[in-house]
């Protein structure tokens, strides 16, 4: 039995497929539950309505939010609508050194996306999706910076496992509560996995050496590795993935369409190595947000996926999750939608 089930967004899915399953997962806690959101981008205006709906009903409900994203005033609107009614219950991170020199690059931005809920089944949600868009969309200049993610390549995971869903609640909790910041790389918890059923948790900023490198560095000669990951840049990041080809690992990547959330340099050196690498494109608009990975070694199965973007801030400052889950039916639904993207990079190519 799998531990989760995954939800796609995408351009040949119903625009806000994602946004409308959080949708009807906030509807369907009752008073008495709880709900613990946390996320990098929130504009909807009917989520955050939605949230308020919950919480005059009785639902004990914790909202994290960044309060500064790289488009620095992106969630202002959806803060003003919750920060009254809400009070503590909203949780909008910011930082004393916002704004000070550098402080943009240096910055710990939180980037996880963890949406967890406790009717009518405990369940936590980790993936890529933010809920970024609005209905109606009164700034399509900024829509068109961050991508329309209710359109853009994304994915959710829903966990059921009741020991991972715990682990879950409590990061998200942590989050909600404690100061924030590059410093928490220091504490015991952010440095441990949490463990269960063939699956392991994974939290930034931490100390230790990174797990997902260290997992994928670690497999046999012969392995095969499919990413599908947004952003692509960094030095460390051009480090592993050679030395994962040189290691006898095929490599094939996805990335997305942007120079800037993919590095033409480092793309042109991955290429010149060997690595099989395509942009996934469909319009200017829509992102391949998605950050997931699938391992094939020997008869083992797995996937990763998680908040995590493979770029320095992600590995070095933000706080992000990562999973690792040895689990055949979400491996097998991660590798049907790289199927999907496949056909939409031939498309691309093909019109060239």
């Amino acid at each position: 039995m799998s531990v989760g089930t995954a939800y796609f967004g995408g351009p040949d899915r119903p625009a806000g497929a994602l946004r409308n399953l959080l949708l009807a997962r906030v509807a369907a806690v009752p008073s008495g539950g709880s709900i613990d959101w946390v996320t990098y981008y929130f504009r909807d205006r009917r989520l955050a309505a939605e949230l308020l709906a919950a919480h005059e009903r009785g639902v004990d409900l914790r909202v994290t939010i960044e309060g500064r994203p790289r488009s620095v005033l992106a969630n202002e609107g959806v803060i003003r609508v919750l920060e009254g009614p809400l009070g503590k219950r909203l949780r909008v991170v910011r930082l004393p050194t916002d704004g000070m020199p550098l402080s943009k690059l240096l910055r710990s931005r939180l980037h996880a996306k963890l949406y967890c809920f406790s009717h009518p089944d405990p369940v936590a949600i980790v993936g890529s999706f933010n809920p970024s868009g609005d209905e109606p969309e009164e700034d399509p200049e900024l829509i068109q910076e961050i991508g329309d993610h209710d359109r853009g390549h994304n994915a959710l995971v829903e966990i059921h496992a009741p020991e991972l869903v715990s682990s879950l609640v409590r990061h998200a909790r942590s989050l909600h509560a404690s100061i924030l910041g590059p410093w928490r790389r220091l504490l015991p918890a952010a440095n441990r996995a949490f463990e269960r059923d063939g699956v392991s948790l994974h939290f930034w900023p931490r100390a230790s050496a990174h797990p997902i490198k260290r997992y994928l560095l670690g497999l046999p000669a012969g392995s095969r590795v499919r990413l599908a990951v947004s952003h692509l840049s960094g030095v460390s990041t051009e480090r592993m993935l050679l030395r994962l080809a040189v290691q006898g690992i095929a490599i094939e990547v996805f990335t997305d369409q942007t120079d800037r959330r993919a590095s033409p340099a480092l793309v042109k050196k991955l290429g010149e190595a060997g690595i099989a690498l395509a942009r996934v494109v469909y319009d200017e608009w829509v992102p391949m947000h998605n950050k997931f990975a699938l391992v094939e070694a020997g008869a083992d199965r797995s996937v990763i996926f998680g908040s995590f973007n493979w770029s320095r801030p992600s590995q070095r400052y933000n706080h992000e999750i990562g999973v690792i889950a040895h689990d055949l039916e979400l491996f097998s639904a991660f590798a049907d939608r790289w199927d999907v993207l496949a056909e939409q990079v031939r498309v691309h190519e093909g019109a060239q």
